[in-house]
């Protein structure tokens, strides 16, 4: 047991006492034994972090939770948060002239060694895999994100927006992303923000199979998340001018030069981490602190991180929930400290949050996981058929020993329906990667009746 875990089950009882607490009512309620000393000091560490407030002296001493650490625990985001990143709120809600300025901290990227160094707890990496596993991890990549399309496409697009302070609602982004249809009072901005993480996450998706994580991917979400809201010479393109990050104290990088070999330096390490979640939360943190381009870096930042789940067919982030106070108090922590705590807990919570939502997506949309396994094989049968101008009895006679020779006995009866369905269907517009010419098709369909 990590000494974190007895320190969150101290400030959880002063939460419930509500009243100073003297030692004992404190020790009473933990529910593992620990020495006495050993209480004390913990409790002694969190009055020097200010999570905690002591009072009083010897018998007289009195323990309560801190104002501002209550705050946390009265939003019902509490249970999502460690210790560490309640330590981590406490400091970046003091005022800005509390803080120390800092700039960018080269060590924290050099003391991170890929799949040596965690930010996310073997645990907790073993529970997304389980909540985030969508049953297509041997599809080719970006299967299940197509199969969620529109959902994915709704719900990025609207709640990475929502992060940057845009007003559109949930049910107009949905209007605007499927239908074209816009809201005429509000901003043109707004807009043109929406759909640009449309045209972003369409690019996620459809390269699945190809994209690699290098700066040249990063600068490509960066134009297609940035255009038409910057100057066209910076948009794709790594700044070359110095910029500010409000109610921060971080002072970014301003040389074109090294933001570019700091850029180079954080896709290749992320590029090594096997993990897909942390290589997520990795570049989550990393894009987004780094602040390489004059605008749009944590929109590049929450895209990149979709990059291993899609490739990987687990389920997508799309920061459902997430509440735009703590997301800015993470950047801040990150920005200030370099602590990851508070990132982290949002990753985690709006994840699971995620997994409950395309869970049900899946579900309403009819989804068809035969017709996802065994698409090379379908594709081939019907190939083949168009190609050597099957009909009627060769063609079922076909279907049938192709079936029978390459499909699971379980799937069998499915996996032909699914043949016959796509026969019966089939235009010109269904041929695209079967190697079929619109001439083949149309001769094949000539013959008539043809199953």
């Amino acid at each position: 047991m990590s000494k974190q875990q007895p320190k969150d089950e101290l400030i959880s009882i002063l939460h419930r006492l509500k009243e100073p607490a003297k030692f004992r009512e404190i020790y009473g309620g933990l529910k593992q034994t620990y020495p006495e000393r050993t209480v004390r000091r913990w409790l002694s560490e969190l009055c020097n972090q200010k999570i905690i407030n002591k009072t009083g002296s010897k018998k007289g001493t009195r323990y309560q939770i801190a104002n501002s650490i209550d705050k946390v625990f009265d939003s019902g985001f509490q249970k999502y948060l460690s210790t560490a990143a309640r330590i981590a709120i406490n400091y970046v809600e003091q005022p800005v002239f509390n803080r120390k300025p800092v700039t960018y901290n080269d060590e924290w990227i050099k003391n991170y060694i890929p799949n040596k160094s965690f930010y996310l707890p073997c645990k907790i990496r073993s529970e997304l895999a389980i909540l985030g596993k969508s049953n297509l991890t041997n599809e080719c990549a970006g299967t299940y994100a197509r199969q969620i399309y529109n959902r994915l496409l709704i719900d990025l697009s609207y709640n990475s927006s929502r992060l940057e302070g845009n007003t559109y609602s949930l049910v107009d982004t949905e209007k605007l992303v499927l239908q074209g249809i816009r809201r005429q009072d509000k901003l043109d901005e707004e807009r043109v923000m929406i759909l640009n993480h449309k045209e972003a996450i369409r690019y996620l998706v459809e390269q699945a199979q190809v994209i690699e994580i290098n700066s040249t991917s990063i600068c490509t979400l960066h134009y297609l998340l940035a255009d038409g809201l910057v100057l066209p010479e910076y948009s794709g393109h790594v700044r070359d001018q110095g910029i500010r990050i409000g109610v921060s104290t971080y002072h970014p990088l301003e040389d074109p030069q090294q933001l570019s070999i700091r850029l180079a330096e954080i896709c290749r390490k992320a590029s090594l981490i096997i993990d897909p979640f942390e290589q997520s939360l990795f570049l989550l943190a990393h894009i987004a602190y780094l602040q390489a381009f004059i605008d749009v870096n944590k929109r590049v930042s929450r895209l990149s991180a979709n990059i291993p789940l899609i490739q990987h067919n687990l389920v997508p982030l799309s920061f459902n929930d997430v509440d735009k106070l703590y997301y800015a108090n993470a950047m801040i922590a990150i920005y200030e400290l370099n602590d990851i705590s508070v990132l982290l807990d949002i990753f985690c919570f709006s994840y699971r949050r995620s997994c409950e939502q395309y869970k049900v997506t899946r579900q309403v949309t009819g989804f068809n996981e035969i017709r996802v396994r065994y698409r090379k094989i379908r594709r081939e049968i019907i190939h083949h058929i168009i190609i050597k101008k099957l009909t009627e009895n060769e063609l079922n006679n076909y279907i049938q020993d192709q079936s029978r020779s390459l499909i699971e006995k379980n799937d069998l009866r499915g996996f032909i329906q699914t043949v016959y369905d796509d026969l019966k269907t089939i235009t010109p517009s269904h041929i695209h990667g079967m190697e079929i010419t619109r001439q083949q098709l149309e001769k094949w369909l000539a013959l008539g009746t043809i199953i």
